[in-house]
């Protein structure tokens, strides 16, 4: 008897493309799935393009970016496993809550309405948009240095430009003021319904570095959706990982770690929660 393996849809984060699930993306082929890792509306293009001209990320919401992949995912012939990181992992929280997926795995995910837990450090990864409320409409970009904090913050500034170059984009300025004015409301533009237990069961990965979504913020999150609902809700810390999660070295143990804890705890298979 053939068992067909469930498609995997990634999702991107702020101030990145699909670009940066590249390797995700051929070693989850490589072990036979399907893989669709489609860019937020608007992001459609190459990173250099869209450094040149981001006039088509402007005014991009939450709304849009989860509308979209829904569309997305209502075409696959069977319901995939989804992966978000950063805000992408916002995106797949509220995917869930849709009754999508079979398994989730939010990825140094920032946090639904009603979290309100906010460190230092994320204030400041964010402070180059949220610092300015005219980027609320705009797309503003990045320095450097900021994303060096934000992302490579275990590499030399060298080494980090590198990346930088790779796979840096402005950001979509209203989707990060959406998420900051959600963490104090939980009927905000991220809500999700934390009480219901029919989702798809959800794994949220942690770097023990990051300060984007450092672990606390991560925790949190969890705590969540473990206190409201019995639906299987698990967390993993990774030692020394920064937010570049998915690309950062040694991004293979952690992708190996999403599928196979996905494909385990995916819907009707045998799932037992842990604290």
């Amino acid at each position: 008897m053939t068992t067909t393996k469930p498609p995997i849809v990634l999702i991107h984060g702020l101030w990145m493309t699909p670009r940066s699930w590249d390797g995700w993306v051929k070693r989850f082929e490589r072990a036979g799935h399907k893989v669709l890792a489609p860019s937020w509306p608007g992001f459609a293009g190459e990173v250099e393009e869209l450094r040149r001209d981001p006039s088509s990320m402007k005014n991009l919401t939450f709304r849009k970016i989860v509308d979209n992949y829904e569309r997305i995912i209502r075409t696959l012939d069977a319901p995939p496993i989804i992966m978000g990181h950063s805000l992408g992992g916002i995106v797949t929280q509220l995917l869930v809550d849709r009754g999508l997926g079979c398994a989730a795995v939010p990825v140094a995910p920032g946090q639904p309405a009603g979290v309100p837990v906010l460190p230092w450090s994320t204030v400041r990864s964010g402070f180059s948009v949220l610092g300015n409320p005219f980027t609320f409409f705009g797309a503003p970009p990045i320095s450097p240095s900021q994303f060096q904090y934000a992302f490579c913050n275990n590499l030399t500034e060298a080494e980090s430009r590198k990346v930088y170059d790779r796979f840096c984009v402005p950001a979509a300025g209203r989707v990060l003021w959406e998420a900051a004015l959600s963490l104090l409301n939980p009927w905000g533009f991220t809500q999700v319904h934390a009480r219901n237990g029919n989702r798809a069961p959800m794994l949220f990965v942690a770097g023990s570095i990051d300060h984007v979504v450092p672990p606390v913020t991560a925790r949190a999150t969890v705590r969540y959706y473990q206190k409201r609902s019995d639906a299987v809700t698990e967390y993993k810390e990774f030692a020394g990982r920064t937010h570049f999660l998915a690309g950062q070295e040694g991004w293979e143990e952690i992708a190996d770690y999403a599928l196979d804890w996905a494909l385990r705890h995916a819907r009707n298979g045998s799932a037992k929660r842990s604290v």
